[in-house]
């Protein structure tokens, strides 16, 4: 089984800026990680090759500088990995940023080998939209699953997968080739081996390609093939903190510091009052 695994080279902060032009993240000078979401979906892409064999292919849309995270995941066990890395994809949205991870993964299986499986993480930490998998799946034409807990293989030709929802369990057994997304913490991430690290690293087991060998219209990527629009941004202030702590004896004494600290707050106090009425 022939696995691809898309994962997110993210900035590893709160103190993002927002261009006001376009309406895209500033990420220079913040640094960036693989997105924690998507370790999960590494990790179960890993365990399904452990049980039937076959390769797991991480690929990335990203700077160049993503070289760094992607060495992370093959440190983890991956096999191989994509950065498909250009200018003219900067400032995509989740539309053309799916069109690009599409063509990368079709362009994995013309080339590499026929591609069974795609595996997400459940969303991002710096946009949180969960869209791109979906998306992907429709550009592929394939069936996909989302918020899924666990996966194991039927075969050749499809997966059995489980997902929870808020009330209920749902279990599906979806037809190879399909898009499925991992539900957050759903599965411990194996840690990354040093040696795994360095090998993949001496190996050059990182493939890049440029928008010159995916070929694809300057006008559907990026920027220009986002019709996503931002109208406006608002920095928000920042909250100031009391930054109080307290060690209280056993529940009922946290309980109570909590009720006499929103009491003394006037602002808590009436937002307390509309609650519970004059009884405070």
């Amino acid at each position: 089984m022939r696995i691809v695994v898309g994962v997110k080279w993210v900035p590893n902060t709160q103190a993002v800026r927002i261009d006001p032009e376009t309406g895209t993240l500033i990420r220079k000078g913040v640094p960036s990680i693989v997105n924690p979401h998507d370790l999960p979906a590494v990790e179960a892409a890993l365990r399904l090759r452990e049980r039937v064999g076959g390769e797991v292919i991480v690929v990335s849309m990203a700077p160049p500088p993503a070289v760094k995270g992607l060495e992370l995941v093959l440190g983890m066990g991956a096999d191989r990995a994509v950065l498909v890395t250009d200018r003219v994809f900067a400032g995509a949205d989740t539309w053309a940023t799916s069109y690009v991870l599409s063509r990368a993964i079709q362009k994995i299986s013309a080339e590499i080998g026929r591609v069974d499986l795609v595996l997400f993480g459940h969303e991002t930490i710096d946009s949180s939209t969960s869209h791109v998998q979906a998306q992907v799946a429709s550009w592929l034409d394939w069936p996909y699953v989302y918020y899924v807990s666990s996966i194991e293989p039927l075969g050749d030709n499809a997966v059995r997968v489980e997902r929870e929802l808020e009330e209920y369990e749902e279990e599906y057994v979806v037809e190879l080739p399909a898009v499925v997304s991992i539900a957050i913490k759903a599965m411990k991430p194996r840690p990354v081996s040093l040696q795994s690290k360095l090998r993949a690293k001496l190996e050059r087991r990182i493939i890049t390609w440029t928008n010159a060998d995916l070929k694809l219209d300057p006008r559907c990527v990026g920027l220009k093939g986002s019709p996503t629009v931002v109208a406006k941004t608002v920095d928000m202030p920042e909250v100031p903190r009391k930054k109080e702590v307290y060690r209280p004896r056993d529940p009922k004494d946290a309980a109570r510091w909590i009720i006499r600290k929103m009491v003394e707050d006037e602002k808590l106090r009436e937002v307390m009052k509309g609650i519970v009425g004059d009884e405070l």
